[in-house]
């Protein structure tokens, strides 16, 4: 009997190091909120300003949100991500590539555009988020097109620019990539910049942005503060805040890890968006349904990012591929519920029972579906016997 309660004490003192050494991220996971019901969002990026195109793909994507409706009779809901501006390539060129000039969401040249995007937020299948003036810096930009003719001619073009087509570490908007490793902007032309595009955000939509969600998911402390400023209340980061862009002009220089229903240093709700949907590149319906189950688990909402290309490039098949992923995940999670991140962070903050769990058990289960994401964790839970209690802890009825 004494060797068993020896071991059974080298066991409690082991995996009591093993919690305490993981204390941050299991503290932090326990306090993050856990949802009574599933809960999926479509968070499309990068409408706006740019090819007409646009028009006709949003009318689609309207329809077809409204008719998927979840057992409270809501209707599915899409973010769009609005970009404010492009190059206005023709006075580009016509200043011989010297001096940068705007075509802005507000032109007449994109009336179609936006009425499209108004039917659909009045129609309630339709939520704007700000996602910048443009989706680039523009002097970063300029300077770069005095070198490369790739660039030089994307700048010129005399059709609205796709910003997808500029390179990758050129679409994030609050660094100085023209060379690389990218450099920080100053805060004061930070500030300038968000007060502007905010400025022109009510002039298209009527009221400030509440919700905002970075270029590439680059930026930084500064920019935070400069939305709040501007009325931005709620972030959609990936989980991470990346504040640069290397050397090979990858994201990078990380600075901060975050939950959702965490607060930044300004005082804005952070809600995680990680799951990725582009059937332009393949992904089938069945990855948004599988990211739901997994998000449902952890009692988290299930955010899915998704992009405009998707709908420009290959219309019929992502419309299929959206309409598909919506209704299945619909048949595998019967009690979803479809909202917009405005509604959602304000339920979290308000602990919306109507929403929020607070029964000691099923918070348990989301807490244990939670652990396996932190780094090491799970391995050394495993090598420990830790594992054992916690799959009993995570079953528990």
């Amino acid at each position: 009997m004494s060797v068993l309660v020896l071991l059974l004490a080298l066991c409690l003192l082991l995996w009591g190091g093993v919690l305490l050494a993981f204390a941050a991220p299991l503290v932090a996971r326990w306090r993050e909120p856990v949802l009574r019901c599933p809960v999926l969002i479509i968070e499309s990026d990068d409408w706006g300003a740019g090819s007409p195109a646009q028009a006709a793909a949003l009318v689609r994507l309207s329809g077809l949100m409204q008719g998927v409706r979840d057992s409270h009779g809501r209707a599915a809901v899409m973010t769009l991500g609005v970009v404010l501006e492009v190059p206005d390539g023709a006075r580009i060129a016509a200043s011989g590539g010297k001096d940068y000039h705007a075509l802005a969401l507000a032109d007449v040249r994109f009336d179609a555009v936006r009425q499209a995007m108004l039917e659909g937020i009045r129609a309630g299948v339709f939520v704007p988020q700000l996602h910048g003036q443009c989706h680039y810096w523009p002097e970063a930009v300029m300077a770069v097109a005095q070198t490369d003719g790739a660039v030089r001619d994307w700048l010129c073009a005399a059709e609205p620019a796709a910003t997808e087509d500029l390179p990758s570490h050129l679409q994030s908007r609050w660094i100085d990539a023209a060379s690389l490793p990218s450099r920080a902007l100053p805060v004061g032309a930070i500030q300038r910049a968000v007060a502007a595009e905010a400025w022109a955000y009510q002039a298209v939509f009527g009221e400030q942005p509440q919700v905002a969600v970075a270029t590439t998911f680059v930026w930084n402390e500064a920019v935070e503060a400069a939305w709040r400023e501007a009325g931005v209340n709620v972030i959609i980061p990936p989980g991470r805040r990346a504040t640069c862009r290397n050397a090979s002009g990858q994201p990078a220089c990380v600075d901060v890890l975050m939950l959702t229903g965490e607060r930044s240093l300004a005082g804005q709700t952070y809600l995680v968006r990680d799951v990725y949907f582009e059937p332009v590149l393949g992904h089938a319906p069945q990855r948004a349904v599988d990211g739901l189950q997994s998000r449902s688990l952890q009692g988290r909402a299930c955010l899915v990012e998704t992009h405009r290309f998707n709908f420009l490039r290959a219309p019929e098949a992502s419309c299929v591929a959206l309409d598909s992923a919506l209704r299945q995940a619909l048949a595998a999670c019967p009690a979803l519920r479809f909202t917009s991140p405005l509604e959602l962070a304000n339920a979290l903050h308000a602990r919306d029972a109507e929403w929020v769990e607070t029964r000691l058990r099923p918070r348990l289960r989301a807490w244990r579906a939670r652990l396996d994401e932190i780094p090491r964790f799970r391995r050394i839970a495993q090598l420990s016997g830790l594992a054992l209690p916690l799959r009993l802890l995570g079953g528990a009825a």
